[in-house]
C-alpha cells in the first residue's frame, strides 16, 4: 500500500474511534450493591449514584462506603467491556497498517 493510500486509512480509522468514543459517552451502565446503584458511562465516567434511604444512617457508614466501592468498580468493569468490544475493530485495522498483523513473523 502506498503511503497516501495509508494516511486516507489512519484518517478513516481517527474518524471511526472518534464516533465511537462519542457512542460511548451515551451509553449508560448501571451497578448495584447491597441497593447503591451507580451509574457510569462507556468512557468509564460516573454518571450518578443512588443510596437507599436505609443506608444513609451513621450505623451504615461502613457499609454504605464498601457499597459505593463494589458497584463502582462493578460498573467501571463493564464499561471497560464495552469498551474493549466497540474499539476492537478500529485497533486491528490500526495494528494492521501499522505492520503488526503478525502474518511472517
Amino acid at each position: 500500500m502506498n503511503m497516501l493510500g495509508k494516511v486516507r486509512d489512519v484518517y478513516r480509522l481517527q474518524k471511526q474511534a472518534k464516533q465511537i468514543k462519542k457512542e460511548l459517552a451515551n451509553i449508560h451502565i448501571e451497578a448495584e450493591t447491597d441497593g447503591v446503584l451507580v451509574t457510569v458511562n462507556g468512557e468509564m465516567e460516573f454518571i450518578s449514584a443512588k443510596i437507599p434511604d436505609e443506608m444513609k444512617t451513621p450505623e451504615n457508614a461502613e457499609k454504605l462506603e464498601a457499597a459505593l466501592v463494589s458497584a463502582s468498580n462493578k460498573g467501571i468493569k463493564k464499561a471497560q467491556e464495552i469498551a474493549a468490544e466497540k474499539m476492537k475493530g478500529v485497533m486491528g485495522e490500526m495494528q494492521g497498517l501499522m505492520g503488526g498483523g503478525g502474518e511472517g513473523q
